[in-house]
């Protein structure tokens, strides 16, 4: 299973890509042996609107055009369900063993994702009651494609 990471907003040089590149490189590499991959990472300029609501939804209507067909989309919102890495590691898993060849993780920008893009989406989690600023995000949720990775092939790194 191909799987993207879609932001909006974009990560300068500096400690945090290099810390989000460092997870995905690990996931690259141990991913394939368990049918997981990195298909790509977009990073998508913040809308200029005057609003919040037409920003949300010029950002969505961005990130919808890059969407694989009939692919799996996992939106990244504070407002989501809370679940735990081993409860992350089976969802990829699951979509994983029922034959989906893609699959998504969007990031929204300062202003969060629109509504309707939530109606359109797999599911939705948070990453904690905390908002998170976009670039720990990509470090957080990096991380977390990396243990997944670790938890379904058995790996010592996540100590539950």
């Amino acid at each position: 299973m191909r799987v993207g990471l879609f932001a909006v907003g974009r990560l300068k040089a500096g400690p945090e890509k290099e810390l989000a590149a460092r997870y995905l490189d690990r996931f690259a590499k141990a991913g394939p042996a368990i049918g997981l991959e990195i298909s790509r990472v977009l990073e998508l300029a913040e809308s200029r609107a005057s609003s919040a609501d037409t920003r949300k939804r010029e950002e969505a209507a961005q990130l919808e055009k890059s969407l694989p067909d009939a692919g799996v989309l996992i939106l990244l919102d504070e407002r989501g369900k809370a679940v735990d890495s081993e409860a992350f590691a089976k969802m990829i898993g699951t979509f994983r063993d029922n034959g989906k060849r893609d699959l998504t993780l969007v990031i929204g920008g300062a202003d969060g994702l629109d509504p309707q893009f939530h109606g359109k989406a797999d599911a939705v989690i948070c990453l904690g009651k905390m908002t998170w600023p976009h670039q720990l995000v990509r470090i957080l949720i990096a991380e977390q494609l990396y243990r997944a990775v670790t938890i379904l092939s058995g790996h010592p790194y996540h100590r539950a």
